[in-house]
């Protein structure tokens, strides 16, 4: 009869012993991998807060820093004689001249050096003549650009300086 007591006493102790540890235990943590629909909705709310977050931080960011600004051709008018130097990366458009006249320049460049005629797709060296209407490039800040034979109206994107 003792045993059958002691044996009751053990099965009886054993649910409770398990029942206490399942209630106390947290479900979604590393010791119990198990997750529940609340824990889950719970952490995809804080997960699309923080990416709301920083979709917000980066529409500020590219509205404080506006780069349509400096990606915008300016026009540029020069005096016959004048030079337009432009630096590393600037690109340059002949339009015309101004008033009714076409508009005509030359390449300026160290040496044999010149400038990048994106259109043709070829180098223009110091002294040709620039086409009308081609896209030319300043490859590097070493003083190139071009020298107005005319009036002319440029189109430049980048920076530059007339002499």
């Amino acid at each position: 009869m003792k045993k059958i007591k002691k044996s009751l006493l053990v099965l009886c102790f054993i649910p409770i012993l398990l029942g206490t540890s399942i209630a106390f235990s947290d479900a979604g943590t590393i010791d119990d991998p198990l997750v529940s629909l609340s824990y889950f909705e719970k952490k995809m709310e804080e997960l699309k807060d923080y990416i709301d977050t920083k979709l917000k931080e980066l529409k500020e960011e590219k509205e404080t820093t506006s780069p349509t600004a400096a990606a915008s051709f300016e026009v540029v008018e020069l005096k016959a004689g004048q030079f337009l130097i432009g630096k590393g990366g600037t690109e340059i458009i002949l339009r015309g001249g101004t008033g009714n006249g076409r508009g005509r320049a030359k390449i300026v460049a160290a040496g044999q050096n010149g400038l990048s005629d994106i259109t043709q797709g070829k180098d223009l060296t110091n002294g040709e003549e620039v086409p009308l209407n081609h896209l030319l490039i300043v490859p590097r800040d070493d003083g190139r650009g071009v020298f107005a034979i005319t009036d002319s109206v440029y189109l430049v994107k980048g920076d530059y300086e007339i002499r």
